[in-house]
């Protein structure tokens, strides 16, 4: 019995272009750069695209605070006020349980791979932590990571 060719479908494409099996997705985020820099070209507020996007969003929820967020006190990592008890390992897996549940939570377009804290004795005798928030995109297949400075502020 002869094999027969697969089944066309009338899409407008022929060939590879009319069937695409990538589990990935190709969307792209877009989202107004936080600093107002205008386009050099229309001179509007220039864009922030994709992987800029979501680290920025990352950090900002990290760095929200109860309150911080106009009718929405519910969005807010509570890290900070991690900042004012004593570093322990309780501490730091409490702050890595914040860290994961607020990005679980509000940005859908993660999954938290790792958090490293830096626990060297001269940042926390400044009273700061560098944390490092490792992700994986969920429409590329690539990991990124930002850095995230906790400092008390009071």
């Amino acid at each position: 019995m002869a094999s027969r060719p697969p089944q066309e479908f009338n899409t407008g494409f022929s060939g590879a272009e009319s069937v695409n099996n990538a589990n990935v997705d190709t969307f792209i985020y877009r989202d107004l750069n936080l600093f107002f820099t205008p386009n050099p070209v229309s001179g509007d507020v220039s864009m922030v695209t994709d992987v800029q996007d979501i680290k920025r969003s990352v950090r900002n929820l990290v760095m929200t605070n109860k309150f911080d967020r106009p009718f929405h006190p519910e969005i807010a990592s509570h890290v900070r006020d991690l900042l004012f008890e004593r570093f322990t390992p309780i501490t730091f897996n409490l702050l890595r349980q914040r860290i994961e549940t607020i990005l679980e939570n509000y940005e859908p377009r993660v999954r938290v791979l790792e958090i490293q804290i830096d626990d060297s004795g001269q940042m926390i005798d400044n009273n700061e932590l560098n944390v490092r928030i490792f992700f994986a995109l969920k429409n590329k297949p690539q990991t990124e990571f930002v850095d995230v400075m906790l400092e008390r502020v009071r």
